[in-house]
């Protein structure tokens, strides 16, 4: 922290003073940085080096690059990096000599050499009294962070503890840990942790990893960069619990002189006194970070517990390491450059952030995770699994049926349930096994799925959709859980908005379809139909598609039955007003034999159901095109019978849906009233001369559709 918020400080001032590259010392200063960099990060390259020949010398000696691959270690992931860190500034510096890059280009990609290289220059010269050069970094990094994880619908904690307000209490800690013979001062200022006389007290050292304590590398990384090297340490693994402050680094008054906390040891035993039940952090952390921290603290509480059998007192009872989220095969990490925060993941919308956490959810929480298209496939299935669940659950509620359901075979779902529940506490019982959980939430669902309805008490169904919707909540996978009795999770259902419009549609469209498969149109019945829900004349915005849709529906119910249309235009009518009309407004009716149809939202696997479909169909439609071309080749009149049949078919769609789908589908983003584009995918607005053929296409499209409705 204090090494990246000093060298951000240093860039900033250095791009302010200088603003172009009419300057030299900016060319200079990067050239020189960028060999700074090659020396420390890629030593086997030439010393005098020219950019120019950067790319072509690196693959000589280091093997051609290879952006990634599946099965790289961390070391070659971080070589990977510095290769490409110095291939973006090597390709700066040479279009900066042919002014061929203008000047922010040019910092943003040498900014990774700059930064350290400035340091090295200028670190120690910094007025490291002005805290704000810290915190600035500390704070925004804080304040994402919690935007973050309040993204993934974590909650906040009770308590937010900064090292930078502890420095009074953390001097007042590390001198009852001297007065308690565990920690000893040196001559430049610094005060370090006595290992060997822990360990001779009787307290053991190094216990979460005890394999890793002569680990000289997991040390000094414990230690961090800028601790300076002494030698009057007693022993090389004694760790620093205050390290002196050198030029540049910020400082806090102490009995030994001006320095900074080596750890953030006192907030924890402050907040939480002198015994912790639960301490976690990511399995890197087990040594030495949580393994010297649980030594300074039970050194510092060794006093209040020294009439406990040999004055030892454990601190943690347990503690729980995470896993790490692994990317080919390495760990994610900001050193490696390899990572993905999570506001750039759900902006993207390559995820949610339920997705995110079934993944978690199915990973376990102390193994490892990597993300492959598998995980990826069994965290969207297990989601679509349980929203399909909770949709047929809610309709149930909405639409119970007029026969009382349920018997012997049907009280296998309640056994079923009793079960889950006894698996499932045992499960969390047992270390958390949330992948268990998942899997018993899955099978539960899977046994409703295979019984037959007719025999499963609703009650029962009900009864396991708010089970199920308990523990959801319970795992944060719903970021807006409202009253106990609601069944399911935000998401599954259709705006509140929208309800007053969208069911009444389903209904008459239920009625209407029925009667036209039964063969019983008659007219009189169906204008009744049609007539039932009035739409009032002023609406929401937010209400006026949906009002518009079911007012439109009602009019041609009115106009086919005033037409005495046959079977076959009204259950077009049905069909379109489903594939079309609700469709772009978010909104599916799903058919369903002898039941209502199921109103659901137009989520991710229908859009997904639906491409494949259509995708399923174009390459029908174009392998029969072909044979038809095939076989009747030179014959004109059905060449044109087919282009005619094409052009009846198109003539089915409503003007107003024409831009929305078949071959315009995706193009635009916001239409009028109308249904003209006003604006392209990309949300940019149409062009007037664009504007001017798409009116053309639509006016011969009313026209089209005005004639297959007169002629229907």
């Amino acid at each position: 922290i204090i090494l990246r918020g000093r060298q951000r400080h240093l860039f900033a001032e250095f791009v302010s003073k200088h603003d172009t590259l009419d300057d030299p010392s900016v060319i200079s200063i990067g050239r020189s940085a960028w060999h700074a960099y090659l020396q420390k990060n890629l030593p086997l390259l030439p010393e005098d080096l020219k950019p120019q020949n950067y790319t072509s010398e690196a693959d000589r000696v280091y093997g051609r690059f290879v952006p990634s691959s599946a099965t790289s270690n961390d070391a070659e992931a971080k070589l990977r990096m510095h290769r490409k860190t110095a291939a973006v500034a090597s390709k700066a510096l040479v279009e900066a000599e042919s002014q061929s890059i203008d000047i922010q280009s040019f910092y943003g990609q040498t900014q990774d050499v700059l930064l350290p290289y400035l340091d090295k220059l200028y670190g120690s010269s910094i007025d490291a009294s002005d805290y704000s050069i810290f915190t600035r970094l500390t704070q925004e990094y804080e304040k994402r962070f919690m935007e973050d994880v309040r993204a993934l619908n974590v909650l906040d904690p009770t308590i937010v503890t900064r090292v930078t307000e502890y420095s009074e209490e953390i001097v007042e800690y590390v001198k009852q840990i001297i007065s308690n013979g565990f920690a000893y001062a040196t001559s430049d200022g610094s005060v370090y942790f006595d290992i060997v006389n822990f360990e001779k007290s009787g307290f053991p050292y190094a216990r979460l990893e005890p394999w890793n304590r002569n680990d000289s590398g997991l040390q000094a990384d414990g230690e961090g960069a800028l601790t300076a090297k002494t030698t009057e340490k007693r022993s090389e693994a004694d760790f620093a619990l205050w390290k002196s402050s050198k030029p540049g680094e910020p400082s806090w008054p102490s009995p030994w002189g001006p320095g900074r906390p080596g750890w953030h040891i006192v907030m924890a035993s402050d907040i939480l006194k002198d015994q912790i039940d639960i301490h976690s952090g990511g399995i890197d952390l087990c040594f030495p970070h949580h393994d010297n921290e649980l030594a300074q603290s039970e050194a510092y509480w060794s006093s209040k517990h020294s009439h406990e059998q040999g004055g030892q007192h454990q601190w943690v009872n347990y503690f729980m390491h995470m896993g790490h989220l692994s990317i080919q095969g390495s760990k994610m990490s900001k050193s490696l450059k390899n990572f993905t925060t999570i506001r750039e993941a759900l902006s993207r919308g390559d995820w949610t952030p339920r997705g995110l956490r079934i993944v978690f959810l199915l990973g376990g929480w102390k193994d490892g995770i990597e993300i492959t298209d598998d995980l990826v496939k069994a965290g969207n299935a297990w989601e679509s699994k349980v929203d399909n669940f909770f949709l047929k659950a809610n309709d149930l509620q909405r639409n119970p049926p007029k026969v009382v359901n349920g018997n012997e075979e049907g009280s296998k779902l309640a056994e079923a349930l009793t079960t889950a529940e006894a698996e499932v506490f045992e499960a969390l019982c047992d270390s958390f096994d949330t992948p268990s959980v998942m899997r018993i939430i899955s099978q539960l669902i899977s046994t409703y799925n295979s019984a037959d309805k007719t025999t499963v008490s609703d009650e029962d169904v009900l009864t396991v959709a708010r089970w199920i919707t308990k523990m959801v909540n319970t795992f944060g996978l719903d970021s807006h859980p409202s009253q106990e009795d609601r069944i399911g999770w935000s998401g599954i259902d259709i705006p509140e908005i929208a309800k007053p419009f969208v069911y009444p549609i389903s209904r008459l469209r239920d009625e209407v379809r029925q009667r036209a498969i039964a063969g019983e149109i008659v007219k009189e019945e169906l204008v009744v139909l049609a007539s039932k829900d009035k739409v009032a004349n002023l609406q929401d915005m937010e209400a006026v598609p949906y009002a518009e849709t079911l007012s439109q529906f009602q009019d041609d119910v009115r106009e086919l039955a005033e037409k005495g249309a046959n079977k076959k235009d009204i259950l077009d009518l049905c069909d379109r007003v489903r594939d079309f009309s609700l469709w772009n407004l978010g909104v599916y009716l799903e058919d369903r034999d002898g039941q209502p149809a199921l109103v659901r939202p137009v989520d991710r696997e229908l859009v997904s159901a639906r491409k494949a479909k259509d995708d399923a169909k174009a390459a029908k439609d174009k392998k029969a095109a072909e044979k038809v071309k095939q076989s009747t080749k030179g014959n004109f009149q059905q060449e044109a019978a087919a282009k005619e049949a094409a052009k009846a078919e198109k003539a089915k769609i409503p003007p107003s849906e024409l831009f929305r789908t078949g071959e315009y589908e995706g193009l635009y983003s916001e239409w009028d009233d109308q249904g003209i584009p006003t604006k392209d995918k990309e949300g940019k607005e149409v062009a007037k001369s664009q504007g001017k053929k798409l009116k053309k296409i639509w006016d011969a499209q009313k026209k089209a559709y005005d004639a297959y409705i007169s002629a229907a």
